[in-house]
């Protein structure tokens, strides 16, 4: 049997699986029509596919021969108890969700702020994605893989260069791991998207961070937002050591301002709760009319697997 029989085989087993998981809750809170957030209890995988299925499939976002970008959180050389990166189990979930789905091309990238090859394989990523498909799970660092482009809705921060891949592709998914920053307050998916610029020392120091990272996502604002809150990192982020819980939760929303949102108000940060309004570049996407982060007026749904 050669690697794309053996591989289609698999994805269709998997896809069998899982959707016999949502002749379950999923499928009954499905039947109401999609939530604006889903959030599913449940071990990593089967959770980050049930939290796609409430919002409808990854269909809804990745059509057939559509060019895909996964943006996990992968720059540490830690593990997944650290709570700094995506857990892996989600990111291969993701990955073949957008293969069954008929993808013609995924890449899943960051650009490291540790040692490139370290974090790839300490994260488990780099193996995780590679049982699916070998090769497309990459760092990339040099300036030859990005390309200069102009932020026509920006206020403060407008150029930067980009991944050539992120340019190209049809679909952006953000998988960030909910994390504290110590610069930022949290970094999830709006903040996430600095893994995918080349120049991002400039947000910190010639721009206002919050009002850069929205000027940010008014260009490569994710499609699908998945936030992997097995682990959530309350303090000591992005980089660790801090408190890590396990809520043992994915959040999905193809609005990543709310998306965010709902991590913000679903856990404790630096040991106390904060409103998704107090956190500035999530309120500034908000108000630039990138999303929503009034959370209390749109439909979340909750469920376990």
């Amino acid at each position: 049997m050669d690697r794309r029989t053996f591989l289609k085989l698999k994805l269709g087993g998997l896809a069998g699986l899982a959707g016999h998981q949502l002749f379950g809750p999923a499928a009954k809170a499905l039947a109401a029509g999609p939530p604006d957030v889903a959030v599913v209890k449940g071990a990593p995988g089967p959770a980050a596919r049930a939290a796609v299925g409430l919002l409808g499939g990854m269909g809804r976002f990745v059509k057939p021969g559509q060019k895909v970008v996964i943006k996990p959180n992968m720059s540490f050389a830690q593990g997944v108890d650290s709570g700094t990166t995506t857990h892996p189990e989600v990111v291969r979930e993701v990955l073949i969700m957008c293969k069954e789905a008929g993808a013609s091309r995924v890449r899943v990238l960051d650009h490291s702020l540790q040692n490139a090859e370290n974090s790839l394989k300490n994260s488990g990523i780099l193996e995780a994605v590679g049982s699916v498909e070998e090769g497309i799970c990459r760092h990339l660092m040099d300036a030859s893989f990005y390309q200069d482009a102009n932020l026509p809705k920006a206020l403060e921060m407008k150029t930067n260069a980009f991944m050539r891949d992120v340019l190209e592709a049809d679909v952006l998914i953000a998988v960030p791991v909910a994390k504290s920053h110590g610069s930022a307050g949290v970094s999830l998916s709006l903040k996430g998207q600095m893994g995918l610029i080349l120049s991002r020392h400039i947000m910190h120091s010639r721009y206002s961070l919050d009002g850069s990272i929205a000027d940010l996502n008014t260009f490569i604002k994710p499609h699908l937002a998945i936030i992997d809150a097995t682990r959530v990192l309350t303090s000591g982020g992005p980089g660790g050591p801090g408190l890590v819980i396990r809520p043992g939760e994915v959040i999905a929303s193809a609005d990543p301002v709310a998306a965010d949102a709902t991590a913000v108000a679903s856990y404790e940060w630096y040991g106390r709760k904060f409103a998704p309004s107090q956190v500035k570049h999530i309120q500034q996407a908000h108000e630039r009319g990138l999303g929503r982060l009034d959370i209390d007026n749109l439909v979340t749904q909750r469920i376990a697997v």
